[in-house]
């Protein structure tokens, strides 16, 4: 499998880049919030040092590997959410993108500017056919986001995800290249 490169991507007043081992405190504080744990299925307790781990040595091989990627979302210098890459299909060109905003940034357009630009990186830099995202869809927020950011509600995935609560349907949105370019007929 071919390797992620290694991209700071800026858009609007946002940096898009790897994570570092200078994010780990900021990641750490991060998922100990109860509204981001509802809906991520991450290890309890999740120490400073597995924070560590993920920011350096975990992101760093996903991406060399080309099994996915992990990008911290920085605004004025602090991290305020993240996008990872998992599911990668080299030979079919797909991937499964997910995300968070801390507490602090959500609902302000944060996690939509910065979906839209990495969604769009990965198809139309990346040659990537098919971006999707898989949500609960009691996760009005994430909902939202992925509407804003132009991704396709196609399905619903009965009792295909987890999280701390258990088990949770998972509504399926994607991004094809007709969809940057305007071409789809679906609603979005």
């Amino acid at each position: 499998m071919p390797a992620f490169p290694s991209v700071t991507l800026l858009v609007e007043e946002l940096t898009i880049s790897p994570l570092t081992r200078d994010d780990a405190t900021e990641l750490h504080a991060a998922v100990a919030d109860p509204e981001l744990r509802r809906w991520l299925p991450l290890p309890s307790p999740y120490t400073l040092a597995m924070a560590e781990n993920w920011c350096t040595e975990f992101a760093e091989t996903m991406r060399t590997e080309g099994r996915g990627f992990v990008l911290g979302i920085r605004r004025d210098g602090s991290l305020v959410g993240s996008i990872d890459a998992k599911r990668v299909d080299w030979r079919a060109r797909t991937l499964e993108l997910s995300y968070w905003t801390t507490a602090a940034h959500r609902g302000k357009g944060v996690m939509t500017t910065a979906l839209r630009r990495v969604s769009t990186w990965v198809v139309g830099e990346l040659g990537f056919e098919r971006v999707e995202l898989r949500i609960s869809p009691e996760n009005v927020g994430s909902l939202g986001v992925a509407r804003s950011a132009g991704f396709i509600r196609e399905g619903t995935a009965r009792n295909a995800g987890f999280t701390d609560a258990g088990r949770t349907d998972l509504v399926i949105w994607s991004r094809i290249p007709a969809d940057a370019a305007g071409r789809t007929s679906l609603e979005r």
